[in-house]
């Protein structure tokens, strides 16, 4: 990631700290905000800059735990916050006892956020807290989020979105601030792996973080995804990890098919952020 913007870096590079300086007006407005924090470089590089045009006493992380999401990132993301020196803390939730969300339509996305988003408005209320922000970016705009409306029906501000800064943007930025995981992959919930239809389980969610966490293991650095298709598992990677993949075909499938997967696929058009929303 040396090269975030290609032959037309200093320009690009230009514009993303002209779009910084109109994100800090912005966070300047609010009196004291609480963040969505998943830990990600959006959420991490959204908090290093509140914290800092802010004051750390006027901002407070706050990340969900639930079965969507790997026990491993909530770590992670308390490690980032105690880096950043941002008060944090960890919300558990049942989201499957929510059938709506378990029968996982199309509406998925938009039952979670507008779940967790009111616990997470509730709270910012209970603690004085006037304003939450969460980590959408100008990149989200592009794929099919119907959590963005559940955010925007709650109140919740994305400044990021706001001021047009995308993925790489904020990592470059993010690299420039020495903010923690700036080159961090691109994560998502785990029933992004699952086709729209597939009852959620807390079973399925755990065969799923289980095989990620085997191809991880496997020396898997890039984006990754195992998606989840009944009993097929096709994995989604990154090109450069694809190869890595290959060499221990043998021992990743048998590994997998422990799990309950009778087959397992590579998929060769590779990493797709939002492909089951094809």
């Amino acid at each position: 990631m040396d090269n975030l913007y290609g032959n037309n870096g200093k320009k690009a590079a230009e514009a993303a700290s002209e779009k910084e300086k109109q994100l800090e007006v912005l966070l300047g407005r609010f009196e004291k905000v609480m963040v969505a924090f998943s830990g990600g470089a959006d959420s991490t590089y959204l908090l290093g800059k509140a914290a800092q045009v802010l004051g750390r006493n006027r901002v407070q992380a706050v990340t969900f735990q639930s079965a969507l999401n790997p026990y491993r990132e909530v770590e992670e993301a308390a490690g980032f916050a105690l880096k950043l020196k941002v008060k944090h803390r960890t919300l558990n939730l049942d989201i499957l006892k929510n059938q709506d969300f378990a029968a996982n339509t199309p509406q998925r996305c938009y039952i979670c956020k507008q779940y967790i988003f009111s616990r997470l408005v509730e709270l910012a209320k209970q603690e004085g807290f006037d304003t939450v922000l969460d980590g959408s970016n100008a990149d989200d705009a592009e794929d099919y989020r119907p959590g963005m409306r559940a955010a925007e029906e709650l109140g919740i501000r994305s400044p990021l979105l706001e001021v047009s800064l995308g993925k790489d943007e904020i990592r470059r930025l993010s690299r420039l601030k020495g903010y923690p995981g700036w080159d961090k992959p691109s994560a998502a919930c785990l029933a992004s792996r699952m086709p729209y239809g597939e009852e959620i389980t807390a079973e399925k969610l755990k065969r799923i973080s289980d095989a990620e966490r085997i191809l991880r293991r496997a020396g898997v650095k890039g984006n990754l995804r195992v998606r989840s298709h009944g009993n097929l598992a096709r994995i989604e990677a990154d090109s450069n990890d694809l190869d890595g993949i290959m060499k221990q075909k043998g021992d990743i499938a048998a590994r997998l098919k422990a799990l309950g997967y009778n087959y397992v696929t590579l998929d060769l058009f590779g990493f797709e952020s939002g492909s089951m929303n094809r």
